[in-house]
């Protein structure tokens, strides 16, 4: 049987599937379908320090290849996830990454402090986030901005810290680059791309902030080109995400130099295609006589 193990950032993942932020919930609505300890990690839903409803109007808009969504980071806030979700998340015998976004440096440190203190194995900072101090530009856009909350993260993180990239950065490789020179354990890329939707019907933008994310296989060319790209420039290890269905597509995110991959829009599509990529991923290994997923990782 093909080992499926990953060790990075100081511990163990069984294998290298792990359930993206946003499209998983925090795992009790998919625990239900099926046994949910079988994958590596699951990334919860995006936290903010305060409590939000999300955005108005339209969320989800179904493209020919995927999703385009608007949720607007609805979640019940860093507080209630410690004392409400987190204990039932630790219930899976599998790793917890703690998503967490920010409107202000100030709300990213408050955020980072409370999660410190908990059991989740590693935060996850979203920085495509607006700054609301700076004109709403994300904190991903720009290198040194990011340098800047990275760095002040880092000083009140005690857990691994991923970094989760927007592919609307001004350069994908620089900005990954300020995040591991500013203390960063990983990189996690990418995350949805900006888009838009227009109901000819009623002759308006779908969509109350006129832009919104776009997800599913669609942008799994861009963002496996962009896995391959930082995977080459970085010393740290590289989660890839971004249109994730089969095993197949998994492969080549390892290919590509990803140590771990992130599953998504594929999770509403069939609730328990992680098991199915999981499964595929081993049952490739053992047609190929591969032993590790060290002997495909970054051979491209």
């Amino acid at each position: 049987m093909a080992n499926l193990k990953v060790k990075t950032m100081g511990m163990e993942f069984k294998n290298p599937v792990l359930t993206a932020s946003g499209t998983f919930g925090f795992g009790e609505e998919f625990s239900k379908i099926y046994d949910i300890s079988v994958i590596g990690g699951i990334c919860s839903k995006g936290l903010t320090i305060n409590p939000k409803l999300g955005n108005k109007g339209e969320r989800i808009w179904e493209t020919p290849m995927g999703i385009i969504n608007s949720i607007g980071l609805q979640n019940p806030g860093v507080e209630k996830f410690i004392q409400e979700e987190l204990p039932k998340m630790k219930k899976y015998d599998t790793k917890i990454i703690a998503n967490l976004g920010g409107n202000t440096t100030e709300e990213y440190l408050e955020g980072v402090e409370k999660l410190s203190g908990t059991e989740v194995d590693i935060i996850e900072l979203n920085i495509s986030c607006p700054n609301v101090k700076s004109g709403g530009m994300a904190f991903g856009i720009k290198s040194e901005v990011a340098n800047d909350i990275v760095s002040k993260v880092r000083k009140k993180c005690n857990k691994p810290l991923m970094v989760k990239l927007s592919p609307n950065a001004e350069n994908i490789v620089e900005m990954a680059l300020a995040c591991e020179e500013a203390g960063a354990d990983s990189i996690s890329l990418i995350n949805t791309i900006k888009s838009m939707a227009i109901d000819i019907k009623k002759r308006k933008v779908v969509f109350e902030n006129v832009y919104a994310g776009l997800s599913g296989p669609c942008i799994k060319p861009i963002a496996l080109r962009m896995v391959h790209e930082v995977s080459k420039a970085v010393k740290i290890p590289v989660c890839g995400l971004g249109g994730i269905m089969t095993a197949h597509d998994a492969i080549e995110f390892i290919m590509a130099g990803a140590t771990l991959i992130q599953i998504g829009t594929a999770n509403f599509i069939k609730p328990d295609i992680a098991v199915d990529i999981i499964n595929g991923i081993s049952e490739f290994m053992d047609k190929e006589g591969i032993k590790s997923l060290d002997e495909i990782r970054n051979i491209i």
